[in-house]
């Protein structure tokens, strides 16, 4: 094989390989490609699970290097992905590298592939800050990895996943980020990379199985390939060199910790002028944009680092910090570029490595000295290799803010040995970037505190405001909208308190329509489960969703035993949903999972509104995955996808307000209730629970399951092979019925049985379109147009069971689609 010709960072005399020494003594051996000696050197290692240590010479860790030439291995591999993806699924890609010897190398990659967005791993914890997942890695020190992304949907989506490590050995740590990554975020394809792959055939085997087992495709992209020849009894051997060398007299050049003596070199710190809210590196993500904005600011930051250099200075090496190895990287790079001296760079590590001055030996020197960012594990010492005794003009170490603390500058601290073995130490601290902690939202309420609903049944994402009082006549919350410009969500309607009569319709309508309703739920549910996520999170648009929700969480336990996760969100028209509560479901469950559920549509308003918002949100939090489609019992106007019948029928949790929608009310949202960092309020109306039926509705129909399962069944199997896209008739039918009404605004027309009932309970209906030959559908339809003087209105050709209309005389107050006071 051929012999390196970097030894440490120098040029060893007669061209020696820097794994000599070990494979002369322990009697290890690299059998592989040609280029494997170039690229690697070995070292042993204070490490009671692996004695030796594969030391790379183009990783920029612990050997000096060229910046060039460890950027470009780097960029080079991300190509040869790029190649390998296509052009479109590499603009899909999310690279991921493992801290902390890969985060510079995984960011090269990122860089090579173009368009991929790149996190790495890290060790340091943020409070507050969920983790999106985690790993161990077995064979190493220090093994806890966090992955921290900033944007909670950084991993949500179904694009390659491109790992970064920068060599393999068995391959562990790879199957077990894979397997801890598939089961929260599945995806079809993965490219795993690294400069060596040293896995036997057997550990090779082992992840082919794998990528079997969870049906994904997963290729590997290295710069070079090899075994690694490991003699009985390695670890024991190795072992005794470690003790042996590792004594005062073995001649290793600043094996340990001592306070400098003699003339103290400058410590010079200066400013690079870090742009403001660029990311240090890929700790919490780090996107194209932002690399964009990295590009432009180099030249002018390697400008500040070139002045503050002696004129002197001939040989400068730049020492990045642990995981912050890109941008010290990128500057080194940029500084080669701009001068005429020899740069080098490499980082500090928390690994423990025996130094041994020998030409035939990787690690040459060290430096040690304490952790100077409070790390999380506690104190402990870190190593700067082959710096001292390297004959550098100046030294420029790079950190973050997080590490610039008293240990960095302490007397037996980093800079003070450096200090000791260059002419000038530079300090350069770019600014850690602390991903914005999330608002401390509080859990979901839950009854029976809030809501008569079992606590089990659903979590409510919004704040109690039951000791407000928000409540007014209809006519006059109309009057107040129109002469005030208020929207309809700042106050809420008197509570309908059901005649004895009218709760006699609503439980013969609940006893004839059971049965039917538990078809729809269970098919609707059936559909969610095949083609929307086998295990969803169910969230019900406050509150109309609320009991179809609670219903389809109970089909799913009845026919599959899931316990389904089941929450209630606010959503408001001209305002669009709650966005505090998208970010504590972003932060708690995996976007692509929620399946936003609804009673019934009408014209499809609110399908409409939640795909504004959702696009709204996204592009404002920059979290993808949610699905905006709205999953339905009824859907009458053809505005979804996802439904359990296209029947206009009676649903007789639409013939009560709160008494069947768990004693809530309707949501509220108003700015001297409502922060910025709050849920939507909503009150629990206790003193209404003699006339609740919420529970009674909910097991009436749940009653009906058993006896439903078949047609069930032959419904969900011709749904799923029919055509089911939305063909949005029902608009078409508002807005015809507008015109030939003479009313020309469609959001005083509210189509379907559903919506009918909630105009002659909440506003001034003004007449009542039915079906000609409509029948017990429309009983409480007729009661309550009765009871209020409402004409009813028989239509001969009606696609809607009935039609309600808004009277004209509040047009100005009546809510638009902006949820304000409109004018015809």
């Amino acid at each position: 094989m051929n012999k390196a010709v970097n030894d440490g960072g120098r040029p060893g005399p007669d061209g020696v390989w820097s794994g000599t020494w070990v494979a002369e003594r322990l009697g290890v051996e690299l059998v592989g490609d040609d280029q494997l000696t170039d690229l690697l050197g070995l070292a042993l290692r204070r490490n009671p699970k692996r004695a030796h240590l594969l030391v790379s010479h183009v990783l920029g860790k612990h050997v000096p290097q060229s910046p060039r030439v460890v950027y470009d291995h780097g960029l080079a591999l991300g190509r040869r992905v790029r190649e390998l993806l296509g052009t479109e699924e590499a603009s899909r890609a999310v690279v991921l590298g493992y801290a902390e010897t890969a985060t510079g190398l995984g960011h090269s990659v990122a860089d090579g592939i173009g368009l991929a967005r790149y996190l790495h791993s890290t060790r340091r914890p943020v409070p507050g800050l969920t983790p999106a997942g985690g790993f161990e890695e077995s064979h190493s020190h220090a093994t806890s990895h966090l992955l921290l992304p900033e944007n909670p949907g950084l991993l949500s989506g179904d694009g390659p996943l491109v790992l970064v490590d920068d060599e393999f050995s068995t391959g562990n740590t790879i199957l077990n980020t894979i397997r801890d990554l598939h089961a929260r975020y599945p995806r079809g394809r993965y490219v795993v990379v690294a400069l060596v792959d040293m896995r036997s055939p057997k550990d090779a085997d082992r992840l082919d199985a794998f990528a079997r087992e969870i049906d994904a495709r997963v290729d590997l992209v290295a710069a070079a390939s090899g075994t690694v020849h490991l003699p009985e009894g390695v670890l024991e051997k190795g072992q005794a060199l470690v003790a042996r060398f590792e004594m005062p007299h073995s001649g290793a050049r600043g094996t340990a910790r001592s306070t400098p003596t003699g003339p103290q070199r400058t410590i010079k710190r200066i400013d690079l002028h870090w742009p403001h809210g660029l990311p240090d590196g890929g700790r919490h993500g780090f996107t194209p944009a932002h690399r964009i904005r990295l590009e432009a600011a180099l030249p002018s930051m390697a400008a500040h680092l070139a002045q503050a250099l002696p004129a002197t200075a001939h040989r400068v090496h730049i020492l990045g910090f642990e995981e912050l190895m890109y941008t010290p990287l990128r500057l080194a790079h940029q500084l080669e570029q701009t001068t005429d001296a020899q740069v080098t760079y490499s980082t500090t590590t928390r690994s423990p490595v025996l130094a041994v001055d020998d030409p035939g030996y990787a690690i040459r020197s060290r430096i040690t000295f304490p952790a100077h960012d409070t790390p999380a594990d506690g104190p402990g010492d870190r190593y700067a290799y082959n710096i001292a005794g390297a004959g550098f003009d100046a030294v420029i170490a790079v950190v973050d803010s997080t590490a610039d603390t008293p240990e960095l500058h302490a007397p037996d601290g980093l800079l003070a040995q450096l200090a000791a073995h260059t002419g000038q130490v530079v300090l350069v601290v770019v600014p850690s970037h602390t991903p914005e902690r999330p608002s401390m939202l509080p859990e979901p309420l839950r009854g029976p505190a809030f809501s008569s609903y079992a606590p089990e049944e659903v979590g409510w994402l919004l704040q109690d405001l039951s000791d407000v009082t928000l409540e007014a006549p209809t006519e006059e919350r109309e009057e107040a909208i129109q002469s005030g410009g208020a929207h309809y969500a700042e106050s809420l309607p008197v509570e309908y308190q059901p005649s004895e009569q009218y709760q006699e319709l609503f439980h013969a309508a609940l006893e004839t329509s059971a049965g039917r309703i538990a078809q729809a739920v269970g098919a609707v549910t059936e559909l969610v489960l095949a083609e929307r996520s086998p295990r969803p999170v169910l969230v019900s648009l406050a509150r109309a969703g609320t009991p179809v929700g609670v219903l389809m969480r109970r089909w799913a336990q009845f026919r599959h035993g899931l316990d389904l996760p089941h929450y209630a969100v606010s959503i408001v028209r001209g305002r669009g949903i709650d966005a505090n509560a998208l970010r504590w479901l972003a932060a708690h469950h995996d976007p692509r999972d929620v399946v936003f559920v609804d009673g019934w549509t009408g014209k499809g308003a609110i399908t409409r509104e939640l795909a504004d918002a959702v696009k709204e949100f996204e592009d404002s939090d920059d979290i993808t995955g949610f699905d905006p489609e709205i999953a339905v019992l009824a859907d009458p106007g053809s505005c979804v996808r996802t439904y359990g019948t296209r029947e206009d029928f009676l649903i007789p949790s639409a013939c009560l307000n709160s008494t069947v929608s768990g004693l809530i009310s309707r949501t509220v949202l108003r700015a001297d209730l409502v922060g910025a960092d709050d849920f939507h309020g909503a009150k629990f109306y206790r003193e209404l629970a003699g006339a609740d039926v919420s529970v009674a509705f909910l097991d009436a129909v749940a009653a009906r399951f058993p006896e439903v399962v078949d047609a069930v069944d032959a419904q969900t199997k011709e749904l799923l092979s029919g055509d089911r896209a939305p063909t949005w008739e029902g608009w078409a039918a508002v807005e015809r019925i507008s015109e030939e009404y003479g009313i020309h605004d469609v959001n005083l027309v509210k189509p379907g049985v559903g919506e009918t009932t909630r105009v002659l309970l909440r506003r001034v209906p003004w007449k009542i379109l039915a079906k000609a030959g409509a029948g017990a559908d429309l009983d409480h339809v007729r009661l309550l147009a009765e009871q209020r003087g409402v004409p009813v209105e028989e239509v001969a050709e009606l696609p809607y069971t009935c039609v309600g209309l808004i009277h004209p005389k509040y047009t100005r107050g009546a809510t638009g689609a902006d949820g304000r006071a409109v004018n015809v």
